[in-house]
């Protein structure tokens, strides 16, 4: 059984962890935006 793991750091787009914590700002920024169109490429 796995369990969902809420996001502590505020920073995933979906609300669970996905290691975003880790990244430095920059990197964060560059996730945020792939993220952002992959999602926008779904609709």
């Amino acid at each position: 059984m796995s369990e969902d793991r809420n996001c502590g750091c505020g920073r995933s787009p979906t609300g669970l962890c996905i290691g975003w914590h880790s990244l430095g700002e920059d990197e964060y920024k560059k996730a945020l935006e792939e993220w952002k169109e992959r999602e926008n490429q779904k609709d």
